[in-house]
């Protein structure tokens, strides 16, 4: 079954740690996607960029419009995404709770559906 983990990250606090110490948690998370690619678990993965690059999108009535940042207000911002094909929830659950992020931030894991376009 696929999932999609969602990692939430305040990056307030990402900002404040020092380089290095940012720097290992990229190569940590690298390396542990390279080991979920391996065992055929993962099947995309990628960090974003910081919360004041993103532009919500809207159509109201036939009209679009579009916002400078993310849609909601909150302590914690969407940083990145794995797409994994796992057994069970329990197997995503386990996957979500050893990628570094999980220690300082918080993963959203949901099943996807697998028919079709949103």
């Amino acid at each position: 079954m696929k999932y999609l983990c969602l990692v939430y990250v305040e990056e307030k606090v990402l900002n404040a740690m020092p380089q290095s110490e940012r720097v290992t948690i990229s190569n940590e998370a690298m390396a542990y996607c390279g080991e979920l690619q391996k065992q055929g678990q993962l099947l995309g993965a990628s960090p974003l960029h910081p919360v004041e690059t993103a532009t919500t999108v809207r159509v109201r009535e036939g009209k679009t419009s579009t916002t400078d940042g993310p849609f909601a207000e909150t302590k914690e911002q969407l940083g990145g995404y794995l797409l994994i094909d796992v057994r069970d929830l329990n197997d995503a659950i386990r996957i979500a709770s050893k990628f570094p992020a999980a220690q300082f931030g918080s993963i959203e894991v949901r099943p996807l559906k697998e028919n079709g376009c949103a």
